[in-house]
């Protein structure tokens, strides 16, 4: 198999692929550019694409397919930036991945933990030489009740984690998992959005969960909640998100990713205007804290990144089973 890596970090991801594409004996190469139209060219010749989040749309899918490419592997969980439907239809195979689920939820709990003890604004404030206690006041972990929506491999390892801080946890998901019963009581949303203090979204971008968390979510939760998204930008509605800061409905927001990040996160910007003016009054918030889309960033996990993507488009390639098929 011949696999052609776009986007390649090679600080990082590099050492593995090396490693990898030894082990499998795989013959690959490599660029740092983000791919587009104008550069797909450089992936004549191969088999397999192996990118990340950028978006893979109509015309970037006939291009690949007019060269000959037969798959095209995202070496990321979500895999909403490209157009299954059509890659399908163009016979192109789309393979994701799966990595440690406990970078993801470690960071999550980071940031719960974040909001509880107002630490964006005791560090600001810091600063600034401001050592005094006024406006600092937090709150306990344990005397929260969380709730968890989407209970899958990340969504779990959160609620397993959690159990060790004593918190109440409710939880919902279409297909309630049995071993979470023994920590987490499952519910429906709207018990979720009354009854909990923190609530984090570990659901996929799909079309039924696009602003799911939106005006009305919003107003049936409990003053002061702390809302939690180290999922997938899609799940929030900024602008009501906005709108529940400023009234004070929502007391902490920590956002692992936002709405339209693409383009954006993974690159420098620095110096240049933002096309996203919604993150950049998400970002003044003494009681928000964004991060670039970097819950998942660990070594295990990014050593995953780059085997399992190897791993799934060999077996794509090989007419064998694998669960990394979209």
């Amino acid at each position: 198999m011949r696999l052609f890596v776009y986007s390649m970090r090679t600080f990082d991801e590099l050492p593995f692929f090396e490693k990898f594409c030894a082990k499998y004996n795989v013959e690959y190469d490599y660029t740092t550019e983000t791919p587009c139209l104008e550069n797909l060219d450089m992936a004549a010749g191969y088999d397999v694409v192996d990118v990340i989040t950028t978006v893979f749309d109509k015309p970037m899918l006939k291009k690949l397919h007019d060269l000959g490419i037969k798959c095209i592997a995202t070496r990321t969980i979500g895999y909403d930036h490209i157009d299954v439907e059509y890659a399908k239809e163009l016979g192109l195979g789309v393979i994701h991945i799966s990595y440690s689920p406990n970078s993801v939820a470690d960071y999550t709990i980071m940031m719960m933990l974040m909001g509880c003890r107002k630490m964006k604004h005791i560090m600001e404030r810091a600063a600034i030489q401001d050592y005094t206690l006024k406006g600092k006041l937090g709150r306990e972990l344990p005397d929260c009740t969380v709730g968890i929506i989407g209970t899958g491999r990340i969504g779990r390892t959160v609620i397993r984690h959690l159990s060790g801080f004593g918190c109440k946890m409710l939880a919902y998901d279409l297909y309630e998992n049995d071993e979470m019963k023994q920590y987490a009581q499952y519910t429906d949303l709207e018990t979720l959005y009354k009854e909990c203090d923190i609530i984090t979204l570990h659901a996929p971008a799909t079309e039924d969960n696009y602003h799911m968390i939106g005006t009305d979510a919003i107003a049936k939760m409990k003053q002061d909640v702390i809302i939690i998204n180290c999922a997938r930008g899609a799940l929030i509605d900024t602008d009501a998100l906005i709108d529940g800061i400023e009234s004070g409905k929502v007391g902490f927001a920590g956002l692992d990713v936002v709405e339209h990040e693409s383009g954006l996160y993974y690159f420098d910007r620095m110096g240049e205007p933002l096309h996203n003016p919604r993150l950049a009054i998400l970002r003044s918030y003494s009681n928000v804290v964004v991060s670039p889309h970097t819950a998942f960033y660990t070594d295990e996990a990014v050593a995953n990144m780059a085997e399992n993507s190897i791993i799934g488009a060999i077996k794509f390639m090989n007419g064998e089973d694998t669960p990394y098929l979209v």
